[in-house]
Formats: C-alpha cells, sequence, structure tokens
C-alpha cells in the first residue's frame, strides 16, 4: 500500500477519533446533573471540579464542541474522500470501468464509505454513549474539552460575536442555556425517575404530595367542627381529667360558653397540666389556656403550614367567611399531606402516643 494512502487512513482515524470526543462532550455536559458534580466535589473528584467550569460555561463550551466537530468534519471530507477513491482505482483498472464512470463510482462509495464511518463511529456511536453513561463521559472528556477551549479562546470568541452580531440585526437577544423546569416538567420528571427506578415508591409518593401541597385549602383536611373533641373551661377538674384519659390527646381545644360567637378561647397542652398536678400544683385552668390562632378554610395549606411554623403553633381553629368555626387543624394533620399517615408509637402500656 502507498504509504501516503496508509498516512491518510491513519489520519481519517485519528479525526473520526476526535469528531467522536466532540460530539460525546456535547451531549455528556448537556445530560449530566450539576447536583452530581457538587457531589463529586465535595467527594474530592479532581475531574469534577474541571467539570463543573465547563458546564457553568455551557454556552461557550458547547460553542467549542461545534467548532471541533466542523472543522473535523471538513478534514474528514477533504481527506476521507480522495483516499478512498485512491484505493478504489486498481478495483476500476481491473474490471475496465471507463474512466468517466470509475471517476463517479469512485466518487459515490468514498462519500457513502466516509458518511458511513463519520455517522455511526463519529456521532452516533458517541452521542448514545454520552447519554447512557453521562456522568462518566463527563468526567473523562471535560478536562480536555476544557483545555481545547483555552487554546482556541480567541476563534471561539469571534465566532460567538459574529453569531451574535447577526441574532442582533432580526432582533434577537441571546439567551444563556440555565435549566427552569416547569411545574408539569418537574412532574414529568419524577415519573420518569420512578419508572427508570432512581426514586422508590415512597418518594413518589412524597414529591407528589408535595406538588399537590399548595394546590388544596384548609377546609379539606381539616377535623370538622361536628368531630372536634373540646373541653369546656367551666368543667371540673376530675371530669376533664376523664377526657383528657379517655381521648388520649396532647392538645385540646377550650371553649366558654359566655365567650362570644365561637365560643373557644384557646387550647389546653395536657402535658404542662397533667406535669403541675403531679408536683402537687393545682392552678386554676385559666393558667394553663394558650392562645389558639384562626384560620380561614379558603386559605392553602402551605400558608397555614407557613404561619403555624413560625409561630411554632400546632393546632389552629378554621372559619368560614363569617369568622364562625368549622374545623380543626394540627400541624400533624398539614405533615400527613406530605409523608403520608404518620404510624403512632405505642407506649409501653400498649397505649398510643397521639401527637395532636
Amino acid at each position: 500500500m502507498d504509504s501516503i494512502i496508509l498516512i491518510n487512513l491513519i489520519l481519517v482515524a485519528i479525526f473520526i477519533i476526535l469528531t467522536a470526543f466532540f460530539v460525546g462532550a456535547e451531549f455528556a455536559i448537556l445530560k449530566v446533573r450539576m447536583s452530581r458534580l457538587d457531589q463529586l466535589i465535595s467527594e474530592g473528584n479532581k475531574k469534577a471540579v474541571i467539570a463543573k467550569k465547563v458546564t457553568k460555561d455551557l454556552d461557550y463550551y458547547l460553542s467549542a464542541c461545534q467548532l471541533g466537530i466542523t472543522v473535523t468534519a471538513l478534514i474528514l471530507g477533504a481527506l476521507g474522500e480522495p483516499t478512498v477513491a485512491k484505493m478504489l482505482e486498481p478495483l476500476m483498472e481491473r474490471f475496465d470501468v471507463p474512466e468517466a464512470v470509475a471517476t463517479a463510482l469512485s466518487y459515490s462509495l468514498s462519500l457513502a464509505i466516509v458518511t458511513f464511518l463519520h455517522v455511526v463511529l463519529g456521532e452516533l456511536a458517541p452521542k448514545t454513549l454520552a447519554i447512557q453513561y453521562s456522568e462518566k463521559m463527563t468526567l473523562l472528556l471535560a478536562p480536555p474539552l476544557y483545555w481545547f477551549g483555552m487554546i482556541t479562546r480567541p476563534f471561539i470568541r469571534a465566532l460567538n460575536g459574529s453569531a451574535r452580531l447577526l441574532l442582533k440585526l432580526f432582533g434577537v437577544k441571546p439567551a444563556g442555556h440555565d435549566t427552569v423546569f416547569s411545574e408539569d416538567e418537574l412532574k414529568l420528571i419524577v415519573t420518569q425517575s420512578y419508572e427508570g427506578g432512581e426514586i422508590n415508591q415512597t418518594e413518589l409518593a412524597y414529591l407528589e404530595n408535595i406538588f399537590a401541597f399548595d394546590e388544596r385549602s384548609l377546609s379539606e383536611i381539616m377535623i370538622p367542627r361536628a368531630d372536634m373533641i373540646t373541653l369546656e373551661k367551666h368543667l371540673p377538674l376530675k371530669e376533664m381529667l376523664h377526657i383528657i384519659d379517655e381521648q388520649e390527646y396532647t392538645r385540646y381545644p377550650v371553649t366558654d360558653q359566655g365567650s362570644g360567637v365561637t365560643g373557644f378561647i384557646g387550647f389546653i397542652n395536657t402535658k404542662e397540666m397533667l406535669t403541675d398536678i403531679a408536683a402537687g400544683r393545682v392552678n386554676a385552668v385559666d393558667e394553663f389556656i394558650h392562645d389558639i390562632p384562626r384560620f380561614k378554610g379558603t386559605m392553602s395549606i402551605k400558608d397555614v403550614f407557613l404561619k403555624m411554623q413560625q409561630t411554632r403553633t400546632h393546632m389552629a381553629l378554621v372559619t368560614d367567611e363569617k369568622g364562625v368555626t368549622i374545623g380543626l387543624v394540627t400541624m400533624e394533620d398539614i405533615l400527613t399531606e406530605i409523608v403520608g399517615d404518620i404510624e403512632e408509637e405505642e407506649d409501653g402500656d400498649g397505649t398510643s402516643a397521639v401527637l395532636t
């Protein structure tokens, strides 16, 4: 084989590999998760540091990939087709193919062979690998891509600048590549992550509950007024203790028949009351009554949760538009909307400790 043809074949192989490098790098840095790179950096992975630099300046390094792909494709066209055509000449002469036909046939065959190698080995195979193994491919390809970008910086800036000027003529403003997802897109990602085995059934349920969290109103999860267990302020202590022992809740709304329209004046924390009684301190009921907030039933669960969290409140009344109490909500009710039913831990005597 002619030494020139051999050298050209080696160069063709090299530029197919370079094309594969740029294509793989392009798809890998688009697919890799930034959160995963941050995790690798925290674990001391030095390649992840460079990969983070590349993915943070995505616009620039995608341009670097495009420059590399374009240059290697042009060189492949210039080298590959004449080389393959030269290799086919003896075959054409052997079968005594007319010169005009031989030229056209050699060109067609060489174009088909080089295109096949370029597309399959230089583009499709690395693209599939980059998508399937984005993390490994990014860590492998980001360092050489970073240095390629540093070396070719003047060319890339000139090309990017020219592209921006051209777009500006048509009134188009260049946009960044920041990834921002809508809620519907996030729901789709969550579903696909579950189907792909990235998250389990419990995690899927948590995430779906969070998405639905701010779409629901307080009246949807409240304990209706008719089902509320309350304590009346003027009940004898013995009767109060009987209700507390029977119901086993930690907190109870307190009513006072002479206090106004709603009748609710606050709530009692039974732990405080029982601790005082156990210590031999018998105080008036008023000493244990805390203010209880009120929220309209039309308010979103999310807003109520934030307000209760800020004020460290575990219980609130739910009212209608006229301010009449229609129900009760606890922090546990709200948290159940995210994590599902909370299993109640049993005390040593087999009774349930209800955290209401």
